[in-house]
């Protein structure tokens, strides 16, 4: 079995399953653009409001969870060991960090603010 960390396979997953994708998570890249946020938080704030709520991102961090503890030993993909430390809490974290926080990176790395 190759060598993994948790991010590993929470990406893998959130992939996999298509988590992600614009039907789940919203059009966040033409979101935040029109938005323009100048702040971690206006993004945050403005994506809650006006693309999908915390409730539905936790859904789908529930969604994943239940991928990984489910899915993903019946596989022999990764170490049982790795895949049994990933929480629910880890999923819905996760979820909420790619939507917000590398949204917000990707869009000031964009406008060469990063």
């Amino acid at each position: 079995m190759p060598k993994a960390e948790k991010e590993f396979i929470l990406n893998y997953a959130m992939n996999r399953w298509q988590l992600n994708f614009k039907k789940n998570v919203g059009p966040t890249s033409d979101s935040i653009r029109t938005c323009n946020p100048s702040s971690l938080e206006e993004w945050r704030k403005y994506y809650y409001q006006n693309v999908r709520s915390e409730e539905h991102i936790n859904n789908l961090g529930h969604a994943l969870y239940g991928h990984i503890a489910s899915e993903l030993p019946t596989e022999d993909r990764f170490h049982p060991n790795l895949i049994q430390s990933i929480t629910e809490q880890d999923c819905i974290d996760y979820m909420h960090m790619v939507v917000i926080n590398r949204v917000f990176t990707g869009f000031m790395k964009e406008r060469g603010l990063l």
